[in-house]
């Protein structure tokens, strides 16, 4: 019969145990030195090694020939309690047997000595099922019990135990164990059982087990039903997680607030089986590595995923506050919540999308103080933020030394009348906000050469503009460079007017990445290496040719004509 992975790969001393080396090197060393308690408990969450532990404890301290304190695993001793020979280990389910009768069992059974071993040793797994009165029947046998018995007690739930229990027992805490650890052993039973699995694969599989080993073995033994050559695909398949190309795109469109293509992308996952709660607490997670990066010093040594996958986030952080990425994280917790009962999961799912792409239909303080943000953050971007061309932007700067020079003129000295004078900067690099323009009033100035320059130079170089052929080759050398750059530049098309290049693109993060500028320069690096000549970037907006104007009475006049109806100057 087929033995599954976590029974198979079952540690058989403390040196195998993972993530644990707190509490087995206290254990080598209590059995090395001869200072054993009579009583333990074991606590942690599930899969983190607590039976495993209480299982080699008890053939450790029965085993003939005790290795710096590990079991031998060769003796009689320790051969017979793994084939089930030797009886005095005894191991007890709570769960099942949590009456008083079964503890009354085992005070009377603990008088007699073991048949073979030096302790007879009893391990009572989930002990907090136990009745009030089981607890109190096996309080004195617990502090006192004779010499020759050792009680392991194992429970994921310590703060159902009575203090009076607590008090008796040496307690070890089991941790989580750290994903880099379970990747580690994934890696050596996948060798051991002649499969193929990625170190990236064995992460995903960590990822997903969250700090249970038992979990990620069972997992690992789904995927190797699948393939015997194990990839992320293969296991996102096997535990039905979404991809994450998905996560992004959805987390995209909530960005750029693109109500569709969220919804559409849920579609498509909602047509693959995909569950959706479970995509719902995907996206938290994902939204919790960008609160991360915006947070924490090191995200790095916290979050667990690939290079990529984390430059692609960075990405994504920036461009967002932290009150956006909490109230994001707050829409989809309340969805998560009300999942399962009542409106469909999917449903619900699609319901917090558009509430995220549309605040203001959000009448909580979550989304008000959103709206806030995002409204400061646009009025900072559109004072202070605006990227032009260089030649363009120094133009700029010489007319606001200008007007400042000209508003501190006296009011007496100037001739003239007074009339609002409103300078218009050049594009900003985001070319769906409006046009920052800053009305001053003022005497009327004669208007400035550098003005009319910098407006004639701008239409200019829109105008001249040509595509540029070369773009796509550009956005396939910057993938190995930065993937996530890659992929906010993909739809994006490319213009060449002289020595600038202009990019057109309906994806906001595209030009927050040009605004930075050591991802500019990177992009540029790129360019020359790809094309052999430095551009100055800047956005594309078309120039629409300008209308005669006409005289609407002359065009009155042609349409009459030959209508046999005179029209006379009068």
């Amino acid at each position: 019969m087929y033995q599954v992975l976590y029974r198979k790969w079952r540690p058989q001393t403390f040196d195998d145990v993972s993530g644990q080396e707190h509490i087995t090197t206290t254990l080598k060393n209590e059995l090395t030195a001869g200072r054993l308690n009579h009583a333990y408990l074991f606590t942690g969450s599930r899969g983190t090694g607590k039976t495993t532990c209480a299982k080699i404890l008890a053939k450790a301290v029965n085993c003939l020939d005790i290795q710096n304190g590990n079991p031998c695993g060769k003796c009689e001793i320790c051969r017979g309690i793994d084939d089930g020979s030797v009886l005095d280990i005894v191991e007890m389910d709570a769960a099942s047997n949590r009456k008083i009768d079964d503890i009354r069992q085992i005070v009377d059974e603990v008088q007699f000595k073991p048949a073979k071993c030096k302790y007879r040793v009893y391990i009572v797994d989930e002990v907090h099922m136990l009745t009030t009165e089981a607890f109190n029947a096996l309080l004195k046998t617990l502090e006192e019990p004779p010499e020759h018995v050792i009680f392991i007690l194992a429970t994921t739930e310590v703060h159902k135990l009575p203090q009076t229990i607590l008090s008796r027992c040496q307690r070890f805490d089991f941790h989580r164990i750290p994903p880099r650890a379970i990747a580690d052993r994934l890696l050596f039973v996948a060798r051991r059982e002649e499969v193929n699995l990625s170190d990236s694969a064995a992460m995903l599989i960590a990822s997903v087990a969250d700090g249970a080993l038992r979990d990620a073995l069972s997992l690992l033994d789904r995927c190797i039903a699948i393939s015997s050559d194990i990839d992320e695909e293969v296991v996102r398949n096997a535990a039905g997680l979404a991809r994450k190309t998905y996560l992004f795109e959805l987390a995209a469109g909530v960005i750029n607030k693109n109500t569709a293509k969220s919804l559409e992308i849920i579609d498509r996952l909602y047509s693959e089986s995909k569950d959706m709660a479970r995509l719902c607490d995907e996206l938290i997670s994902h939204f919790r590595s960008l609160m991360l990066i915006k947070s924490v010093k090191n995200p790095r040594d916290i979050l667990i995923m690939s290079d990529d996958e984390y430059e692609e986030s960075q990405t994504q952080a920036d461009y967002l506050s932290l009150a956006d990425i909490v109230y994001y994280m707050d829409v989809l917790s309340r969805a998560y919540q009300r999942m399962g009962h009542g409106t469909g999961d999917r449903t619900e799912l699609e319901m917090a999308m558009v509430k995220l792409s549309s605040a203001e239909i959000d009448g909580t303080t979550e989304a008000l103080a959103a709206r806030i943000t995002a409204l400061e953050k646009e009025v900072k971007k559109g004072i202070s933020s605006n990227y032009l061309p260089s030649e363009s932007a120094e133009d700029v700067k010489k007319l606001k030394s200008e007007s400042k020079k000209q508003t501190s003129v006296p009011k007496q000295t100037v001739q003239g009348p007074k009339e609002t004078e409103i300078i218009e900067s050049s594009p900003d690099i985001d070319e769906d906000r409006p046009v920052q323009k800053a009305p001053v009033t003022r005497p009327a100035p004669t208007p400035s050469a550098n003005a009319v320059r910098t407006s004639a130079n701008l239409e200019e170089i829109y105008r001249n503009a040509k595509p540029f052929s070369q773009w796509v080759d550009v956005i396939s050398n910057l993938k190995p460079v930065s993937r996530a750059i890659a992929a906010a530049f993909s739809d994006s098309t490319a213009y060449e007017s002289g020595g600038y290049l202009l990019i057109d693109t309906s994806n906001e993060m595209a030009f927050e990445l040009l605004k930075n500028g050591s991802r500019r320069e990177e992009i540029r690096k790129i360019i020359l290496e790809t094309t052999g000549r430095v551009y100055k970037l800047g956005p594309y907006k078309r120039v629409e040719d300008k209308k005669e104007e006409t005289d609407p009475l002359e065009t009155l006049k042609k349409g009459l004509e030959g209508s046999g109806i005179e029209i006379t100057e009068e």
